[in-house]
C-alpha cells in the first residue's frame, strides 16, 4: 500500500522542481559544482604541467611549477592573498556541512545557498540565501556550531534590511585590536610598598 501512495504523492507534488533540485544536489552533478574551486585548480595546474612538458620536459616543467609555488609562499602579500582564498574556500564547505548536520534545510534537502564568501580582517564573510523554511533565527541559533565547523573563534549572524532571506554570516578567527605584547607596570609594586609603609 505505501508502495502505490509515494509516486502518487510524487506526481501530485506541486513543487516537483524542489525534488528534481534535491537529486541533482546529491549526485554527481552537485558534487562537481560544489568542488569546483579544486576542480578548477586542478585543471588550470594540470593543464600548465602539460603545457610545460610539451614545450620543455617534465624534470623541467616540475622545476617551474615549483619554483612558482616557493615563490608565491616566500612573499608575504601573496602567501597572504592564497592563504585568505584558501580559507574561503574551507569555510563554504563548512558551512555547507553545518546546515546539513544541524538539520538548516528543506524537507527536501536543498540547503541555503552561499552566493558569495570573501576575506576580512578577521575571518571571512559569507551571504547566505536562505531557501523557503528557513530564516536568520535559525543560523543565529546555531552560532557556536558554525564557529566551530569553521574553526573560528565565533561567528556573528546579521539579516539584510531589506531582504530577510539574505544572511550575512562573519566569521571571526582573530581579533585584530586585542594585545599581542602585555606590559607589566612598574606602578603596582612601589604602591604596595606605600601603603604597607603607611600602615
Amino acid at each position: 500500500m505505501p508502495s502505490k501512495a509515494n509516486p502518487r504523492n510524487h506526481r501530485n507534488n506541486p513543487y516537483a522542481l524542489d525534488l528534481f533540485a534535491a537529486q541533482v544536489h546529491h549526485s554527481a552533478a552537485g558534487a562537481l559544482w560544489r568542488f569546483r574551486t579544486e576542480l578548477a585548480l586542478l585543471l588550470t595546474g594540470g593543464a600548465a604541467a602539460w603545457e610545460l612538458a610539451r614545450i620543455a620536459s617534465w624534470m623541467w616543467a616540475l622545476i617551474i611549477i615549483a619554483g612558482v609555488v616557493s615563490a608565491v609562499f616566500a612573499l608575504p602579500w601573496t602567501r597572504r592573498y592564497v592563504v585568505r582564498r584558501a580559507w574561503c574556500v574551507i569555510s563554504r564547505h563548512r558551512l555547507q556541512r553545518v546546515f546539513f548536520e544541524t538539520r538548516m534545510h528543506t524537507r527536501s534537502g536543498r540547503l541555503s545557498l552561499i552566493l558569495w564568501i570573501r576575506p576580512t580582517e578577521v575571518g571571512e564573510q559569507a551571504w547566505v540565501w536562505c531557501r523557503a523554511g528557513i530564516c536568520a533565527e535559525d543560523l543565529e541559533a546555531h552560532t557556536g556550531e558554525i564557529a566551530a565547523a569553521c574553526y573560528a573563534r565565533e561567528a556573528r549572524v546579521a539579516k539584510s534590511p531589506r531582504r530577510a532571506q539574505l544572511i550575512t554570516v562573519n566569521i571571526v578567527r582573530r581579533d585584530t585590536l586585542a594585545s599581542h605584547v602585555t606590559v607589566t607596570s612598574g606602578l603596582a609594586p612601589s604602591a604596595g610598598k606605600a601603603n604597607a609603609g603607611s600602615a
